[in-house]
């Protein structure tokens, strides 16, 4: 009969050589110095200086078809550096014939994308109170009833009106020019030659017309194509 074996000895414990020293605290990291914001550019003061930052924004709205990202704008703004250096890293008689089928190609994305963002709003527009839908898809709403006449197509019209993109941007104004507009109803976009057909002089409506009824896919300088337009218009007077 096998034995038994001896059951394992318990390790001896270690004793302590000296007293222990607690671990030291960790030292807090250094702050790191803020960033030095940039100076702000200095104020335009001469009229000089003005039209010359209009010139620039002149520049942006040109440039805003090409749907540039912000690697894309230094680009630009490294051509203008070096084309006042006359040292262009690029040949512009090769590479400018290039620049037209550039621009239809972002224009066209640009606007496939101001249409479908202006989707949304059109659907929640057409559902609020005292609109009215046509069949072109204009979205008709009167602020204010008139008492006059109403226009036909080949009238002609008097009215103070502003129009604005879906976010709120203004693009236009006869109340900031201080004169109001007259024109051929039949000589506008059909949007408003449709839409101010169902006012009466001395009423304000406000005409919401999708892109197809607007500028359409080619957008105006400072309307993006495929842009959905809001006119608030007041009709003044009729000519016939």
């Amino acid at each position: 009969m096998a034995q038994t074996p001896p059951a394992p000895k318990a390790p001896a414990t270690a004793k302590p050589t000296g007293t222990a020293k607690p671990p030291a605290a960790a030292k807090p990291a250094a702050a790191k110095p803020a960033a030095a914001k940039p100076p702000a550019p200095p104020p335009l003061t001469t009229d000089e200086q003005k039209t010359i930052y209009a010139l620039g924004l002149s520049m942006a709205r040109s440039l805003s078809q090409f749907d540039l990202s912000p690697a894309e704008l230094d680009i630009v703004k490294r051509a203008l550096s070096d084309a006042a250096a006359n040292k262009p890293a690029v040949e512009l008689q090769e590479w400018g014939p290039k620049i037209q089928p550039l621009a239809m190609e972002r224009g066209k994305r640009v606007a496939e994308h101001n249409k479908a963002t202006a989707a949304a709003y059109l659907t929640k527009t057409a559902a609020e109170p005292g609109v009215t839908k046509t069949d072109s898809g204009l979205l008709y709403k009167e602020i204010t009833p008139g008492t006059g006449d109403s226009p036909n197509a080949t009238d002609k019209v008097k009215v103070n009106y502003r129009g604005t993109l879906i976010d709120g941007t203004e693009f236009d104004s006869s109340y900031k020019r201080g004169q109001p507009a007259e024109f051929p109803l039949n000589g506008v976009i059909k949007c408003w030659t449709e839409g101010v057909q169902k006012m009466k002089v001395g009423g304000k409506s406000q005409l919401v017309c999708p892109a197809e009824i607007a500028y359409g896919d080619q957008g105006r300088p400072s309307i993006p194509g495929g842009s959905t337009l809001i006119f608030e218009i007041e009709l003044l007077d009729i000519t016939k």
